[in-house]
């Protein structure tokens, strides 16, 4: 069977951990286990005492009404845990899609959905947020895309590796041309809670109409990728048929994630780790945009509304894989190549680290960048 890589993951899979300075994950800087629980001791003695077993397959409880809370409408029925945003996408389009289905995709976007519809032999037709308009969704591009084959619409929102948050009036055209054709929107909303520029958090898809599925996630706002924990917001009996195929790939999420996902986001507990998370964002992006702005016209991009990345067009003959691989060879600084995301001449750099660690990894590209001016 004809299979193309997740090519994002793939040159991760490779690089991340020969690198000295990994600019390619999107979420802040993790955050510790001791951090995470805090002064909070009943909460260690729970964990200490906790037995390894299977928990809730869908979710434990707790999880499932602190989930439900973060989307209006929405209940523990609602609700289903995966084993990160990336089971949960994978399941979506596992259950929705049939034969001679189409996808449309929001482009430039994380391929994971446009990929696994392609290996499975579906027409993927991408719909394009327009770099000459500070991002903004391309209407007439979004009408030509969507037709009666439709099946799916898939977007990140906030959008990765942009940053832009759809506004209110482009998330209505969305729904419209969805409503238009029966089609179902998957909103992957993992970077909700990451807003660089404004204090509310990114509306959700979920409400705005009857065929949605709205995926989360612990990885981006809350610092907390190796937990492995995401979810899939819908329709209950989509929430059932989307259990079924749970079953046959993961079973369930680890016990101790659903516990320390559950305190995560308890009321207490998860301003405090979006604050932690928008503090990195507001501190570093003026660290990257000074060096940006040192490089002599060397880079463009529109400013992030949202996460822990920017997408920066570059003036350089070199392709953006070409220049990826060099600067990990060279400089042992890893960003994203455009060309991972659909869109050549383009590196996204992340920006949710410390400053030190950010003027290290941005002098190290500089010398690079220097050998091919």
């Amino acid at each position: 069977m004809k299979f193309t890589p997740f090519d994002l993951e793939y040159t991760q899979s490779v690089w991340e951990q020969k690198v000295e300075f990994n600019l390619t994950e999107s979420g802040v800087h993790p955050i510790t286990l001791q951090e995470l629980i805090g002064e909070d001791e009943g909460l260690l003695e729970r964990l200490l005492q906790l037995e390894i077993n299977y928990p809730h397959v869908n979710g434990i409880p707790p999880l499932r009404e602190n989930i439900a809370a973060l989307y209006d409408g929405a209940g523990t029925e609602n609700v289903l845990v995966t084993v990160g945003a990336a089971e949960a996408n994978h399941i979506i389009m596992q259950t929705l899609l049939e034969d001679g289905d189409e996808l449309a995709t929001l482009t430039p976007t994380y391929k994971q959905v446009w990929g696994i519809a392609a290996n499975s032999n579906h027409l993927v037709r991408p719909f394009r947020l327009d770099p000459d308009q500070a991002w903004a969704l391309d209407v007439e591009d979004l009408h030509r895309q969507v037709n009666a084959k439709t099946k799916i619409i898939a977007l990140v929102n906030p959008n990765n590796p942009t940053g832009h948050i759809l506004t209110e009036e482009e998330m209505d055209v969305i729904v419209a041309a969805a409503d238009s054709v029966g089609a179902w929107i998957l909103s992957d909303e993992v970077y909700r809670g990451a807003e660089r520029t404004q204090e509310a958090e990114a509306p959700s898809f979920f409400g705005r109409y009857d065929k949605v599925l709205a995926v989360g996630s612990m990885s981006k706002a809350y610092g907390l990728p190796g937990l492995r924990v995401g979810w899939v917001v819908g329709p209950p009996d989509t929430i059932e048929d989307l259990w079924r195929r749970h079953e046959y790939t993961a079973i369930t999420a680890g016990m101790i994630s659903n516990h320390l996902a559950a305190h995560a986001l308890s009321e207490s507990v998860r301003p405090r780790l979006r604050a932690r998370a928008r503090d990195y964002i507001k501190a570093g992006y003026p660290v990257l945009k000074s060096w940006m702005d040192s490089q002599q016209g060397l880079f463009s991009h529109t400013p992030p509304q949202a996460s822990a990345v920017t997408f920066i067009r570059y003036d350089l003959e070199v392709s953006s894989t070409e220049l990826m691989e060099k600067l990990c060879r060279e400089a042992s600084v890893f960003v994203g190549a455009g060309d991972s995301f659909g869109m050549d001449k383009h590196i996204r750099i992340a920006f949710g680290q410390e400053k030190e660690v950010l003027e290290e990894a941005f002098s190290r590209i500089e010398r690079t960048l220097d050998s091919l001016r």
